[in-house]
């Protein structure tokens, strides 16, 4: 199998689908591949996080992740609400449970200020109550912009209007990128289902995005590594302990925000994630290890610097996810009455951070060009929020 596309876009998660939806848009005369290697759309990051609409208040005033979050919040609700997508614009809290917590839940509401995220306000002990009545603490913010979303379902209608808006335009599923050859005006990829060339590509591949990046000669600065997460639910009887979303005030050393309860647009009440070291970058068991994964993780200086420097938290991760006690323990801090016995083990997920050789966390989204061709290399939460603001630059860099 050949074909010639005017575009290419390599991964079906929510990023590549949103990108593909708003190239179609912009070029509706233009055919666009979109090559997904799983047998489905959205298996991995997109299907498997939070499904969380953030506001923008936890970033840094003018980095891409404020900027795009807010922006891709905004398109976001509108496109569900054109499109009959369910979501709920339902708000949440961010809970401080001690005194040394006060100072870095003052620092996400000044963010929030200088982010313009709208009608954040401060709630006391009292008002936290009113909201959520099974959550204890001193001090919270109540941020109304946040919600849920089906992210799952807003990638399946981006492929959907893609294809409707120009028939020509097709996805291929089960399609795995193997080779890259970059020419002076077009790009060939062999695929195990053939070859396809394009004037122009973007990839958009998540937990692979290094690998692809490697595989187009371009040389990066960072490694990706694989942070699983690990979700439980509340059991049916226990879901009324939570209304809505319920946050705890976060480490500011990790990109994390830490473990919470989440309402779950298609109901039921989860709980988490935790944040630990991944022997296996698709790997969605406490157990899954990958040879090839675990020995490019290992080998790279900056894992292990990581590693040196968040020891501890790492540790503590570790035992929670192999510990359900542990865990509702780290719950019991928001909610005291909370007990083994109400939650029960849920799906996990990976979550896909670039890290430099130095071991730092890089933090903001990440796009670069190179062979003419679109890499984004990091793309972690708020990403899903922010995939159609993201999809915007990426087709500002394809004009450029």
């Amino acid at each position: 199998m050949s074909n010639n596309s005017d575009f290419i876009v390599v991964g079906a998660g929510i990023v590549g689908l949103a990108t593909a939806y708003k190239l179609q848009l912009k070029f509706p005369e233009k055919s666009i591949l979109i090559l997904e290697k799983e047998p489905e759309i959205g298996l991995h990051q997109t299907g498997r996080n939070s499904g969380v609409m953030h506001s923008g208040i936890y970033y840094k005033p003018g980095s891409y992740k404020a900027k795009n979050c807010k922006i891709g919040s905004a398109q976001l609700i509108k496109f569900a609400i054109e499109n009959n997508i369910k979501h709920d614009v339902c708000g949440k809290v961010i809970v401080a449970v001690s005194e040394r917590e006060l100072p870095v839940l003052s620092a996400i509401y000044n963010r929030g200020i200088q982010n313009e995220t709208p009608g954040i306000c401060y709630l006391n002990s009292e008002e936290i109550k009113e909201k959520e009545p099974f959550i204890e603490g001193i001090k919270g913010i109540f941020v109304p912009t946040a919600g849920i979303i089906d992210y799952v379902a807003v990638c399946k209608t981006f492929v959907d209007l893609v294809t409707t808006i120009n028939p020509t335009s097709i996805l291929i599923k089960s399609c795995e990128v193997v080779e890259v050859i970059a020419d002076s005006d077009s790009t060939t990829l062999k695929t195990n289902q053939g070859n396809f060339i394009a004037n122009k590509v973007i990839f958009c591949t998540g937990l692979q995005s290094d690998r692809i990046a490697a595989k187009d000669d371009l040389k990066l600065d960072l490694h990706i590594v694989g942070f699983r997460g690990d979700y439980f639910e509340l059991k049916p009887e226990a879901a009324h302990k939570i209304n809505n979303l319920v946050y705890p005030v976060p480490d500011p050393k990790f990109p994390f925000l830490g473990v919470h309860f989440t309402r779950m647009i298609q109901g039921g009440i989860e709980c988490g994630p935790n944040a630990v070291f991944t022997f296996k970058r698709e790997g969605y068991n406490r157990t899954s290890f990958d040879l090839k994964d675990t020995f490019e993780a290992l080998t790279f200086k900056g894992t292990w610097k990581l590693f040196g420097k968040h020891w501890r938290k790492g540790i503590g991760e570790y035992k929670r996810a192999f510990s359900k006690r542990l865990f509702v323990k780290e719950l019991q801090k928001m909610m005291p009455t909370i007990t083994v016995n109400d939650v029960q083990p849920a799906r996990a997920g990976v979550r896909a951070q670039a890290i430099d050789f130095d071991g730092n966390m890089i933090d903001d989204f990440k796009i670069m060009k190179h062979n003419g061709n679109i890499h984004v290399l990091n793309a972690p939460s708020p990403a899903a929020t922010s995939c159609l603001a993201i999809a915007d630059e990426i087709v500002n860099v394809v004009l450029s």
